[in-house]
This record gives C-alpha cells, sequence and structure tokens, in this order.
C-alpha cells in the first residue's frame, strides 16, 4: 500500500487510476470449505449442521456448514460451545488430504483465466483479470464463469467479489454469502465501505471493535470522519491501514509469488489466567486452531514460537527450532508443551497466548503472514 496525503477522495480514486489505471480484482472464497467437501461426499450429511474438527473436550471447530452457523456455531469455537450451541451438531474429522485435491482443481480453474492469482488458502484468493487471458473483457462476466465451472467440477458453491482493489474484492465475496455475488464499481468503494460496520473490516476483530466503540466509532463512516493523526494516536500503526480502508483505498497488487514468514494465532482472554491446568487446556485449543491453519496453507517450517503477555503487558517469547521441517501435529504439540513448561510457574497471570510456526519452507505460491493471522482466535 502507499501513503495518501490527502483525505480527498475522488482524488485518491483518480490518483490509483492515475498509477497504471484501475484494476479488475476478484476475490473467490469457497462457502463452508471443508464442511461442504464433508456434505459433498456424504449425502447423510446434507441439510444437517456439520463440523470439521475434534469432538473431543479440547476440541476445537476448524470449520462449520451453514446449517450449523444458523447456531452460532463458528470456527475457532471450542467443541463443547459448538455442542452446546447445536446438540445434533455432527462432528467430521479433517481430511486435508481431500481438501487440497479440491483445492488443486479450483486453481486450475483459476489459472484458466489469469496467470496472476494470489492464494490466501486452500479455500480462497485474489484474481487480477485486467488482461484475462481469454480477452472476456468483463471482471462480472469472468467472476460468473469461475463460480460455474467451481460447480461444474466439484459439486460445491463460491462467493466472489468483484471490484477495483483487493479490499474492497475481499468485501463484496462475503456480501451475498453463500453462492453469491457482489460488484463494487469505480466510484462506489468509499460509500460502500462507509456503510459498514467496523467488525467487517478485514483485521478488525472482537477486541478492536470493543475499542472503536468505546472511541464512538461503529460504522466506516465513523472511522472516514477521523483524521490520520487521531487513528494514529489511538491505532498507532493501524490507524494508517484504517484511515485508508474507510475511504476504500488500496494499492496492493494481486501477487503470485509471495513468501509467506509465519503462521499463527493469539488469543486475549477476558479474565487474566495463571493456573498451570488452565494455562495448558489454553495451550491445547491453540494448538488445534494453528494446527488447522498450518494444514490449510500447506505450511512447513523449523520454528515453534510461544508469546506470552503478561497483565502488566510484559511481552514474552520462548522459541524452540527444530533439525527438521514440523511435518505433522503431535511433532508441533509437543514443541509448543515443551515451550509451555519450560515457562512454568509463570511470575504473573497472562492476558494472551499466542503460537506460531515460522522458518517455512517450500512455500512460494501464498501470502505473506498478515496482521489478521495474528489476532483473537476466540
Amino acid at each position: 500500500m502507499v501513503q495518501i496525503d490527502s483525505p480527498d477522495i475522488e482524488s485518491d480514486e483518480d490518483g490509483e487510476a492515475a498509477q497504471g489505471g484501475l484494476r479488475k480484482i476478484i476475490h473467490v472464497d469457497m462457502d463452508a470449505f471443508f464442511a461442504s467437501v464433508e456434505q459433498r461426499d456424504d449425502p447423510e450429511l446434507r441439510g444437517k449442521p456439520v463440523a470439521v474438527g475434534g469432538s473431543s473436550g479440547r476440541g476445537v471447530v476448524a470449520a462449520a456448514s451453514y446449517e450449523a452457523r444458523k447456531f452460532g456455531v463458528k470456527s475457532a469455537m471450542p467443541s463443547v460451545t459448538a455442542r452446546r450451541l447445536c446438540p445434533d451438531l455432527i462432528f467430521c474429522k479433517s481430511r486435508f488430504d481431500v481438501y487440497r485435491e479440491v483445492s488443486g482443481q479450483i486453481r486450475a480453474i483459476f489459472q484458466r483465466h489469469t496467470p496472476l492469482v494470489e492464494p490466501l488458502s486452500l479455500d480462497e484468493a485474489y484474481l487480477d483479470v485486467t488482461a484475462d487471458i481469454n480477452g472476456i473483457g468483463s471482471a462480472t462476466r469472468i467472476a460468473e464463469i469461475i463460480r460455474a465451472e467451481i460447480r461444474e467440477a466439484t459439486q460445491l458453491t463460491a462467493s466472489a467479489g468483484v471490484s477495483y482493489n483487493k479490499f474492497l474484492a475481499k468485501l463484496a465475496s462475503d456480501q451475498n454469502k453463500p453462492d453469491g455475488l457482489c460488484v463494487i464499481r469505480p466510484g462506489e468503494g468509499a460509500a460502500f465501505v462507509q456503510s459498514l460496520p467496523v467488525r467487517r473490516f478485514h483485521g478488525v476483530g472482537p477486541k478492536g471493535a470493543e475499542k472503536m466503540a468505546k472511541l464512538g466509532i461503529a460504522t466506516g463512516a465513523d472511522l472516514a470522519a477521523k483524521d490520520r493523526e487521531w487513528l494514529a494516536a489511538h491505532f498507532g500503526s493501524f490507524g494508517d491501514y484504517l484511515f485508508r480502508a474507510a475511504r476504500g483505498i488500496d494499492l496492493r497488487p494481486v501477487r503470485s509469488s509471495r513468501i509467506r514468514k509465519s503462521v499463527g494465532g493469539e488469543r486475549t482472554f477476558s479474565e487474566d489466567i495463571h493456573a498451570p491446568g488452565e494455562l495448558r487446556d489454553t495451550l491445547d485449543r491453540i494448538i488445534d486452531i494453528v494446527w488447522e491453519r498450518i494444514e490449510r496453507n500447506e505450511a512447513r517450517g523449523k520454528t515453534v514460537t510461544l508469546k506470552l503477555k503478561y497483565n502488566d503487558f510484559r511481552i514474552q517469547t520462548r522459541a524452540r527450532s527444530l533439525p527438521r521441517p514440523v511435518d505433522d501435529k503431535v511433532m508441533f504439540a509437543e514443541a509448543a508443551r515443551i515451550l509451555l513448561e519450560d515457562a512454568l510457574p509463570l511470575p504473573l497471570p497472562i492476558r494472551l497466548m499466542g503460537l506460531t510456526l515460522s522458518g517455512l519452507e517450500g512455500v512460494t505460491k501464498t501470502r505473506r503472514a498478515s496482521a489478521a493471522d495474528q489476532l483473537d482466535l476466540f
């Protein structure tokens, strides 16, 4: 992204066009991907609430079908909570080999239309179709064709967002889910963004939205009313992103080959924790969630890092580098648990725990880790 010196929305969009013309960007997001694959492969699951993940007391939901989401079940939720919300919930074990195979089919479809494909994970990607291979010309039409081709090849549905930058395309793909299409045309971006609740902004988690609410910010329009200095004072470096996002500005190109540096996640607690048993249970839940992200991104790395933030806001990190890349969950979990045991007993209660795999190898066609990968897990 670039710095924008003026808050004038029209001149910002004109400036974007001047730097090589408006792009045509599509964001494709499969609908409840893991759960939909399970329902496709087992007709008995169709129309029923399904969760992919562990059903044990320490298990975590990796994905939930739309039937389950109606009860409030969502990814990264403890399985016991999901079961309480939906007593009839059916749990399926993850089958990442199958998900990767289907993802490969989907990516092959993308490549028929443009070489500029930036996968975000197994189930979503950005496409730049400014110069599409088939000369169709209309990004909206290309998105419609891609969705139809995905349905024919996989019997699954995908939602798509079409716009002139990545930020808006991603917002649009979530607008009419499931099996939907949304188009944000040039000149419409700022108004669209400002009508949204801030929780819809990529990178704004529950804690961030709570902080904004206390500052009187509920919508994109509220953010757009704040200048860059005010946002920087309250949100640090994230304030610059918020300033541009509230105006629908994003000049990042679609990159078909970007090296991801790490995969991880962290949890901020509503109440500080200190007891060893509670710490171990929390770590096990984070292991489940982060390993699902590692699998989803096909990442392999040698360094496992545990992050602890104490209730006095001091941050402590402990890392363990292994002789070979982590290639299974048992190996990853063992390294993480050793790091926690080495830190016990903790000198103070903690308000946050995080876990990251870094030193990644052989991951070239994916994105760099974004701030969203480190947001609250629950």
